[in-house]
C-alpha cells in the first residue's frame, strides 16, 4: 500500500525504479512474515470492507458532536455539565475495543479515560453527550465492523 501510495504522489513511473520498488516492497513483506512482526491486529484487513460504512457514519457523528459542542461555548450562559460514567464494550476483540474506544475520544465532548475488560470509561462535557455514549449506538456500530454482528 506504501509502494501504491508513493507511486502516486511521485509521479514516478519509469519501469527500473518500479520493478526494483515491487521487489523490495516484496522482500520487506517476507521479512516481516518470517520475524512474525505482521499480525492481524497490526493491519486488520478483515475491518476494511465494514469500514466502509462506518467511517462515513463515525464523520457524521463528529460532524453533530462538533456542532453541540460549538453551541454550548457559544451560548451565554455555559451548560456545561462534565460527567464520569462507565460504559460497556461489547467489542471481542482489542482491535476492536480501540476502535470503539478511539471513536469516543474522536466524537468532540467526550474522551475515553479507560479501558477495562468489557467497559470503558468515558468523561462527558454535557448530559447529552454521555447519553450518546450511554444509547450503545456507537459500540453496537463498532461490533457490526468488527464482524461481531
Amino acid at each position: 500500500m506504501l509502494f501504491a501510495l508513493w507511486l502516486l504522489l511521485s509521479g514516478i513511473y519509469e519501469p527500473l525504479l518500479i520493478s526494483l520498488g515491487i521487489v523490495s516492497s516484496l522482500f520487506v513483506a517476507w521479512i516481516a512474515h518470517r520475524m512474525d512482526v505482521a499480525d492481524h491486529e497490526g493491519f486488520p484487513i478483515h475491518m476494511g470492507p465494514k469500514a466502509i460504512t462506518y467511517w462515513p457514519w463515525l464523520i457524521w457523528e463528529i460532524i453533530k458532536a462538533n456542532v453541540d459542542v460549538a453551541l454550548v461555548i457559544i451560548k451565554p450562559k455555559l451548560e456545561i455539565s462534565p460527567v464520569l460514567f462507565r460504559s460497556p464494550a461489547s467489542q471481542k476483540t482489542e482491535v476492536g475495543q480501540v476502535t470503539y474506544a478511539n471513536s469516543i475520544t474522536l466524537t468532540p465532548g467526550t474522551i475515553t479515560v479507560a479501558v477495562h475488560g468489557d467497559t470503558v470509561d468515558v468523561h462527558a462535557l454535557t448530559v447529552g453527550a454521555a447519553d450518546e455514549v450511554i444509547s450503545g449506538r456507537m459500540d453496537k456500530r463498532a461490533c457490526q465492523m468488527e464482524g461481531d454482528s
